[in-house]
Order: C-alpha cells, then structure tokens, then sequence
C-alpha cells in the first residue's frame, strides 16, 4: 500500500514541476497576438466578402426598383423577355408575341442590353 501511496505521490509531484514549467516558459503576449490574428481575419472579411457581396445586393435592388415598360430583362430561370407593364411586387414581361408572364420583381437577375447580371 505504501508503495502505492509512494508512486502517486511521485507522479503528482512530475506533474506540479510540469506545469510550473510550462506557464515559466509560456510567452506573456500570447493572448495578445490571438486579438490580434481573430480582428484581422474579421477585416479581411469584411472587406472582401461582406463588403462587395453588399455593393452587389444593393445594385441589383436599384436596377429592380428602376425597370420600366420596354425594359428587355433575364429572369433567373433564363426567360428572356421584354417588359409591358410594371408593378410594386411584380412584372408582366412579354415573351413572344401574345405571349406574357407575370414574373415576381425579385427573379429579374439582369438586364442584357446593360450587361447588368446578378453573379451567384
């Protein structure tokens, strides 16, 4: 039993001199640099990812909220149309002759005559 008792105390001391020198040897402006890497990340996200991905939405909602009669446009399953008639949630786009669509505002993906096309 003794020895026993004998070994785990050994053990627990290996272990208190273990961690002694590890936080001896541990850098002090560790915490430090790790704010520093987690904001520059964000940044780097910010400005390219977020950033552009919000110039797009809000180009793509100006060109929406500006259509008007006689606009030709591409819808987002790949109907190309011309525009006749323009309200607040909807279009009523021509296709062929006698042959009109009503098409939700939010699935005009691009103008071809302007070469403004929403990028997925």
């Amino acid at each position: 039993m003794n020895l026993l008792f004998a070994q785990s105390e050994a053990v627990v001391e290996t272990v208190n001199e273990a961690v002694e020198t590890a936080t001896q040897q541990a850098p002090a402006g560790g915490g430090m640099s790790f704010w520093i890497m987690i904001i520059a990340m964000i940044a780097i996200m910010y400005f390219f990812m977020w950033r552009p991905e919000s110039k797009r939405r809000k180009q793509m909602q100006n060109f929406r909220d500006n259509l008007k009669k006689g606009d030709k446009i591409i819808t987002a399953g790949g109907i190309y149309g011309v525009i006749k008639e323009v309200q607040p949630a909807s279009v009523l786009v021509e296709v062929d002759s006698n042959v009109t669509l009503r098409i939700d505002k939010n699935m005009i993906v691009g103008d071809p005559a302007q070469g403004v096309v929403e990028k997925k």
